[in-house]
């Protein structure tokens, strides 16, 4: 998946030591299917060559608006008319403040004030020391910048070049990457709480064992980053799992059946969606032992009574706000045969306006799947994909069917 598969991008650079991170940024903006054309000023060129921003990129670096090479020598009109978006990375403390001012004495900062501003989005990554970050003209000037129309990226928190600790690092160029993806993305969740559940839960047996499944939590964590960049404000609830966090999104960590229940008691009375996407352990052990159980050499094993797990989804389902419509509820139904009807039975039963079905063996542990959605109308396919692209697929779906959504 090309996610900037079509899009062409200005690269611009101002002077900072963050402008090796602009090297690896631009070598990902084109892997991910953009075509890129960079343009430097003269304090960059002092950190990073044109010689290096012109080999990954693939085209000849712009330095100055006196470049001949354009027929009408014209490249702060023309480059900004081919692009789809200008991206500033790093954009320094100084060229944020030339840009507030509307100067432009070089090429990158002609090209940003001559761009098409009603089709053409600026964006800026900035990138300086943390007590210039924190300065109060510089946040005078990112906040008049994003009241212009500019789309300003957050900073990094770490360690600085300088040796000091704070805020005003760039973000590494794969939250960069992450970042513009989401920019592009249609937000159809605009404003709205969006709570996830994910992955599995863990019923302990002894401190050594426990019951679990084979969900991987793809699906969920898909799904949250879609909800975020779809607009929304996400919280992730999440089982026992390696994944990363998304971008954006507040993850609380459970392991089982029960900690995820509280948690999204919790969570839930300020969602808007609720997608419970988590494969929760149906049983757990009645008990818990306190260490781990032997073998006492009769070949047989321990006597273990079950107890039923609390059906999360089922209970937010028939809470008041969800009955009167103010929060919207997604089930998943993770079957091994007859999806169709068990993902119908499931959903009635359960008591939610809509359900996910897939087949679990096919789906767990692996990055693409295939999805039945069913409503009380129909059911609809999702062919399979990878699972950000259904999760993309997903949240359009479910924002066109909330109450009050334009496609309604």
């Amino acid at each position: 998946m090309n996610d900037l598969a079509g899009k062409h991008l200005v690269l611009g650079l101002s002077g900072g030591i963050a402008c090796y991170k602009a090297a690896e940024l631009c070598r990902a903006l084109v892997k991910e299917g953009a075509s890129v054309q960079v343009v430097m000023t003269e304090a960059a060129t002092q950190f990073i060559t044109p010689v290096t921003m012109q080999a990954l990129s693939n085209r000849p670096v712009y330095l100055s608006q006196w470049d001949a090479r354009e027929p009408n020598n014209m490249a702060h009109i023309n480059l900004g008319r081919q692009a789809d978006a200008i991206l500033i990375a790093p954009a320094s403390a100084d060229f944020m403040a030339k840009l507030l001012h509307g100067r432009a004495d070089d090429l990158l900062s002609l090209l940003c004030l001559a761009r098409p501003i009603e089709r053409v989005p600026l964006l800026l990554a900035p990138a300086m020391n943390r007590e210039m970050w924190a300065h109060p003209a510089t946040q005078r000037n990112v906040a008049q910048l994003r009241a212009d129309g500019a789309h300003v990226f957050e900073v990094g928190r770490g360690e600085q070049a300088c040796g000091e600790v704070g805020d005003g690092r760039m973000l590494e160029p794969d939250e960069l990457l992450e970042d513009l993806i989401a920019f592009f993305q249609p937000k159809v969740l605009q404003g709205q709480r969006v709570l996830v559940t994910a992955g599995p839960t863990y019923e302990a047996i002894d401190p050594v064992r426990g019951i679990t499944n084979l969900s991987s939590g793809k699906m969920g964590f898909a799904i949250a980053r879609a909800a975020r960049e779809a607009g929304a404000e996400v919280t992730l609830v999440a089982g026992p799992v390696c994944l990363p966090t998304p971008r954006g999104v507040q993850r609380i960590d459970v392991r089982s059946a029960r900690e995820m229940q509280q948690a999204v008691v919790a969570a839930v009375p300020e969602a808007r969606v609720f997608i419970a996407a988590a494969a929760v352990a149906d049983w757990r052990p009645a008990q818990t032992a306190a260490h781990k159980i032997k073998k006492d050499g009769s070949g047989q094993p321990p006597a273990l009574d079950f107890v039923e797990n609390p059906d999360i989804l089922a209970g937010v389902a028939q809470s008041e706000r969800a009955r009167s419509g103010a929060l919207y509820c997604v089930g998943f139904a993770a079957e091994s045969e007859d999806l169709l009807a068990h993902a119908q039975a499931k959903r009635a039963r359960k008591g939610v306006p809509l359900l996910v079905g897939n087949i679990g063996p096919a789906t767990f542990g692996r990055d693409d799947n295939a999805l039945i959605l069913v409503d009380e109308q129909r059911a609809t396919e999702l062919p399979r994909a990878d699972k950000l692209t259904l999760a993309r697929q997903l949240v359009g779906e479910i924002a066109r069917r909330l109450p009050g959504h334009p496609a309604h």
